[in-house]
């Protein structure tokens, strides 16, 4: 039997009431709920011819390709691009590719942060992968939340699903200095803070930290290379094959599955040193090569077919960007766990991008992003060298979103003398681009009626020991403990207020 005959006996099944649908892929899948099955086929059919498609093209495996394209969001400005190239690796493979939108995030413009949207996106994501008539789909964006949101949209609708990242910017060059977003944007914007740089400069600064499309993530080939319009071709090819086999990402996910983070590297300089094969390479005596891939493959033999650099100690391309087991940038983690009667739950550092590995001062607490905002630059504001920043009320219970405020700027007052990197303390958390010695993610959190960082009052002495990773309040057990308990009759006195009187409330019973 011929192609044609097979289609046009798929066709005259459609049509065949006195039998169910056999067929649950392309656009027989999902159907519209009418109470008639082959209605609801016949009805989905006149709307899509209504967009040109043929009887040939429709009974090709539907590829879907999720469109985040947005003009707010210069992380994807070269989405349109991408998606033709995987189109094309689509159709050169058999498939019909269809893009649809969802949700677009962008860190800047997200208001009050792009957090409070992540998990919007996500499911917005989740339920058009779910809901339309796609055998596989592609996944295309790169800003900060939408990876996530669209990874975990696509966990959960489950259906087999690849993704391709818009690529890293090329770095800039500020007076013969490399700059790139977003690591450049901070340190530079301390500087004019600290006033030893001038607007003149930093306007000419912030003309050159972005002068590409597209932030820095893990996919390394740069977005305006011709080389990432062949990933997404090649993307194109490997989701038709995934809506061939039904290879789906629950399928992928185990325990064994599951940048310039703090160095002078840019991503350019990792994608030429290897990438992510070098970087795997270098780290297979760690890894668990038998996790299965998307590309059906195992991890272990997929980085055996896959070309390499070979690691040297002290020479070549990959000396200073990917190091081998033998000479790590740290001898140990460059994240670590801290415990005390701060943070009795933990709280994260990231001690790579740390200056002071062991720190003890007088607590200078804000309470919440508003009063920071209010205080922080206050020339009589009570802020010495030697000081402990504490921010509270920012954590995922205290503050819409958790905002990337944990990174509290250096008063003005300190800055001008230099003050490069103090202790910083909050319950909340940063961007992966930014640095210090920040203590982050403090649990519980201070919204919470146990948390000791609630009660942490200015002059207090705080205590960080990176080595021994302690986060302590050098306060008597007894004493704060006599804190939360006067705390929590305070917020138990705030309830009852907030309550009202019974003559305003109704009782349902």
């Amino acid at each position: 039997m011929s192609n044609s005959d097979s289609k046009d006996t798929t066709q005259n099944s459609d049509y065949d009431l006195s039998k169910p649908l056999e067929s649950t892929v392309g656009l027989r899948q999902g159907l519209t709920s009418y109470g008639d099955a082959h209605f609801s086929l016949f009805l989905r059919k006149v709307f899509i011819k209504a967009l040109g498609y043929s009887e040939d093209a429709l009974s090709r495996p539907f590829v879907g390709i999720v469109n985040a394209y947005s003009s707010f969001n210069p992380c994807h400005a070269n989405i349109p691009q991408l998606i033709d190239a995987a189109k094309r690796g689509v159709q050169l493979n058999g498939g019909l590719a269809i893009d649809f939108p969802t949700i677009s995030l962008h860190e800047s413009f997200s208001s009050p942060t792009g957090m409070f949207l992540r998990n919007l996106m996500s499911m917005d994501t989740g339920e058009m992968i779910r809901a339309q008539p796609v055998d596989s789909v592609i996944l295309i964006g790169g800003c900060d939340k939408t990876t996530p949101a669209q990874l975990m949209g696509a966990i959960s609708a489950n259906k087999p699903a690849i993704h391709l990242v818009t690529g890293p910017m090329m770095p800039g060059n500020h007076r013969g200095t490399r700059v790139g977003a977003c690591t450049d944007c901070r340190n530079n914007w301390a500087k004019f803070r600290a006033g030893t740089v001038d607007i003149e400069e930093i306007s000419g600064i912030n003309d050159e930290l972005a002068p590409t499309a597209s932030p820095p993530l893990r996919a390394t080939a740069p977005a305006v290379s011709a080389a990432r319009l062949r990933i997404a071709e090649e993307t194109g090819a490997r989701a038709v094959a995934l809506a061939r086999t039904q290879l789906r990402p629950q399928a992928l996910l185990s325990r064994e599955s599951f940048l310039k983070p703090s160095g002078s590297g840019y991503m350019t300089d990792f994608h030429d040193a290897g990438g992510m094969p070098a970087l795997l390479h270098a780290l297979a005596p760690l890894l668990h090569l038998s996790a299965l891939t998307t590309s059906g493959q195992t991890l272990g033999q997929l980085l055996a077919a896959s070309p390499h650099l070979p690691l040297h100690p002290t020479t070549g391309p990959l000396a200073r960007t990917i190091r081998p087991l033998a000479t790590p940038l740290r001898p140990r983690s460059s994240l670590v766990v801290l415990t005390g009667n701060l943070a009795p739950h933990g709280a994260v550092l990231k001690a790579s991008a740390a200056k002071l590995a062991h720190h003890t001062g007088p607590a200078l607490v804000f309470a919440g992003a508003a009063d920071l905002v209010a205080r922080i630059d206050d020339p009589a504001l009570p802020v010495t060298r030697d000081s402990v920043l504490v921010l509270r009320g920012i954590g995922p219970a205290g503050h819409p979103g958790m905002p990337e405020a944990g990174m509290v700027p250096i008063p003005q007052k300190l800055a001008a003398r230099g003050v490069e990197d103090p202790l910083r303390v909050s319950d909340g958390r940063m961007s992966g681009t930014a640095g210090g010695t920040v203590v982050l993610h403090v649990s519980p959190e201070a919204a919470r009626p146990d948390s000791a960082l609630a009660v942490v009052r200015d002059g207090d002495r705080v205590t960080c020991d990176v080595e021994r990773r302690i986060l302590r309040l050098e306060v008597a057990d007894e004493e704060i403990r006599a804190r939360l308990e006067e705390r929590r009759r305070e917020m138990e006195g705030r309830r009852v207020r907030e309550r009202g009187p019974r003559r305003e409330r109704a009782l349902i019973s």
